[in-house]
């Protein structure tokens, strides 16, 4: 096996598309972090593109993020798309399969070089995606998907990890590749094979609200390393996304060796025209597979709840706001929390599933003075949410300001808040809003001096008499007593007007008559 898997080592290195590969995985990052510093734009559809400009960091998960939709695809295709149907087309089984090696030693070894490969690929990309960031950018602390601030070093073992965990998936579309490739005996499908299969799962993910269709995706084993940079961070999808990733290794090596081991090389090459036959049996029946995957796809509970993107969204602004604070010059204490209420909705159906047609609306409380002890100050954010449970929030900038803003030392930094991006686990326990906020409450400001009666709503009256128990302890119970008294007899005057003569003032008297 060790001899062939030498010679199927150098076969590969000899070929252009594999050097070509290899100079793309070194130098593409370089030149993407080149092209970044040279302009203030952001990757914005990427997670953490928006702080690609702050913290090296960031481009070697925007790398990671865009090479998880159909860059390893492509890069397992190259290596092991060819690795058998070349073979074939040459007519070279004969010769391979007379030396000393059965069909188990050069099926093994030609794996394990398409394998050991992929995996050094692999680790040169994540190598040189992460130089090209701290060198071009910074080490500066890293910004996480719920608002949290990661520092360097976390920042670092955190970078190496999230690339460790994309293995199993890698792995998955090698042997995917190796399966067209003996299936098929041509070379263009097994290249091109893997490429479309990762694409049909993209699309899949954008469909249905079940999530178990999602999790047997090998695709969804690529956003595995979003659960790491949330904070608290969640490990649910991680282990069971490598187990998925596993599980279709298994499966595409089974029927692959099933297929390599029957197959006859030693009669004559069987050469006949090319029909239309099988490539639409192939066609319909991938046709018919995606068909059957789409109208599962909704199957089993979903993962995309009211309740988890409350609590989510919230927790995410609240630091936000804070680190957009402390960015401003001004001295915010560690584990500051707002007093914050949020409610999310969809404004089409049920309040469950992905989409972009998600509103949230947190209303901040803060202290005034004045008739109104508390404003009520409402932000509206427009959210995308994914079936991966990550999603993108986006607010008008009459609210929360531009996405650029000038920090304390007068620099222009991005605005925390213009764009919230961040990811919450969907087969978790459901999840619990912070300390000192309320998540699913509508509330609705009331401005100081509203008069007239009208339905005060369960929520906004609840909340009125918070602020009243809040305002009377501050105030104590004799400076509300007062209050009251001038309410009621403001209340009494105007129910019983008096007349014009007995409101007119009267002659001051002696100070003995007085007296």
């Amino acid at each position: 096996m060790l001899s062939a898997y030498r010679a199927e080592r150098r076969k590969l290195f000899a070929q252009v598309s594999t050097r070509a590969l290899a100079l793309v995985c070194a130098l593409g990052p370089v030149a993407f972090a080149i092209v970044l510093s040279a302009q203030s734009g952001v990757p914005a559809d990427s997670l953490l593109g928006v702080w690609v400009h702050n913290s090296g960091y960031a481009v070697s998960f925007v790398v990671l993020d865009f090479a998880g939709y159909v860059g390893f695809a492509l890069l397992a295709g190259v290596l092991a798309g060819d690795l058998f149907s070349s073979e074939d087309r040459y007519g070279t089984w004969k010769t391979v399969l007379t030396r000393s090696r059965s069909r188990a030693d050069v099926f093994a070894g030609k794996l394990l070089a398409a394998a050991v490969l992929a995996l050094a690929l692999v680790g040169l990309l994540a190598l040189s995606s992460l130089v090209a960031g701290l060198v071009l950018t910074g080490d500066q602390p890293l910004v996480g998907l719920d608002g949290n601030v990661i520092p360097s070093g976390e920042a670092l073992w955190l970078v190496l990890a999230s690339w460790l965990v994309s293995i199993p998936a890698v792995l998955a579309f090698v042997s995917l590749s190796v399966l067209f490739s003996v299936a098929s005996r041509s070379g263009i499908v097994g290249v091109l094979g893997a490429v479309l299969v990762a694409l049909v799962m993209q699309l899949l993910a954008l469909v249905g609200r079940g999530t178990w269709a999602h999790l047997l995706l090998v695709a969804s084993a690529f956003d595995d390393w979003h659960g790491l940079l949330a904070a608290p961070k969640f490990y649910g999808q991680l282990i069971i996304g490598s187990c998925i990733a596993l599980i279709w290794v298994a499966g595409c090596l089974a029927a692959s060796w099933a297929m390599f081991r029957r197959r006859d090389f030693a009669g004559p090459p069987v050469s006949g025209r090319p029909g239309w036959t099988r490539p639409a049996q192939a066609v319909l029946g991938s046709m018919a597979l995606i068909v059957l995957l789409g109208a599962i796809a909704s199957v089993g509970p979903s993962a995309i709840t009211k309740a988890r993107l409350e609590s989510a969204v919230l927790r995410a602004f609240n630091d936000l706001t804070v680190l957009q604070q402390r960015e401003l010059g001004r001295t915010v204490p560690a584990g500051t929390e707002l007093n914050l209420t949020t409610t999310c909705g969809r404004r089409s159906g049920k309040s469950e599933g992905p989409g972009d047609d998600w509103s949230c609306t947190m209303t901040v409380v803060r202290a005034s003075a004045g008739y109104n002890p508390f404003e009520l100050t409402p932000v509206t954010y427009d959210v995308s949410v994914k079936s991966n449970g990550c999603y993108k929030a986006e607010s008008p900038p009459s609210f929360v300001g531009r996405e650029t803003m000038v920090d304390a030392h007068g620099q222009t930094v991005i605005n925390p808040l213009f764009t919230i991006y961040g990811c919450f686990d969907v087969i978790g326990s459901a999840p619990r809003c912070p300390r000192n906020t309320r998540c699913g409450e509508a509330v609705a400001p009331r401005p100081a001096g509203a008069a007239g009666t009208r339905t005060t709503p369960p929520a906004e009256r609840q909340q009125q008499q918070r602020a009243l128990h809040e305002a009377e302890r501050a105030a104590g119970p004799r400076v509300m007593h007062e209050v009251e008294e001038a309410e009621r007899k403001l209340e009494h005057e105007t129910a019983h007007p008096q007349p014009e003569a007995e409101r007119a003032p009267r002659t001051e008297a002696p100070a003995q008559t007085r007296k």
